[in-house]
């Protein structure tokens, strides 16, 4: 096995700026995304088309692990593509960005609340049903199968908690 090449002592810390261009697998290892997840931000379009090497690899520079770990971070808050290609958008130097990135950080921020008031309904439905079991006999099944009944067609009211409706101007659920 041939030795590692030696970073120069400024970069003995692996970061990417320090890097040269590498391929997938590398990129995928420095910026903690899977190189199936890379292919798919590259199709849409959150990541310019990388360069080729000679032997037509896909080449990834320091820069674009740096995106590709801003597009992990903003994934991570939970979100969607589009709020991530707008942030990724952004010039920092022009102040009408800026308050876009204001704008989409709280169009999340007001999709955050919503599904958490969500969860919370699911919560006490998950908590009444679990109450249906009292340790000598469960009617948990069988309340399922009655609320199952409630929901047939004719007769739709029911105990589940109405989905949001979708406004002109919101964005989309998570991918």
């Amino acid at each position: 096995m041939p030795p590692t090449p030696s970073l120069p002592s400024a970069c003995a810390d692996t970061s990417p700026a320090c890097m040269p261009p590498c391929r997938i697998g590398v990129a995928a290892r420095l910026s903690g995304i899977a190189a199936a997840n890379i292919r798919f931000y590259e199709q849409e379009g959150l990541l310019h088309p990388p360069g080729r090497s000679d032997n037509r690899y896909r080449v990834y520079t320091p820069a674009d692990i740096h995106r590709l770990r801003l597009i992990r971070l903003c994934r991570a808050m939970d979100m969607s593509l589009d709020e991530v290609r707008t942030l990724l958008n952004i010039d920092a130097l022009d102040s009408r960005s800026q308050h876009q990135a204001c704008a989409t950080l709280d169009a999340h921020l007001a999709h955050v609340r919503a599904r958490l008031h969500e969860l919370h309904v699911l919560e006490e439905r998950l908590q009444a049903l679990r109450q249906r079991c009292d340790g000598t006999h469960c009617q948990v099944i069988e309340t399922l199968h009655a609320d199952a009944e409630r929901q047939a067609p004719g007769n739709l009211s029911t105990t589940a908690p109405a989905r949001p409706s979708r406004r002109p101007g919101r964005a989309p659920r998570h991918v």
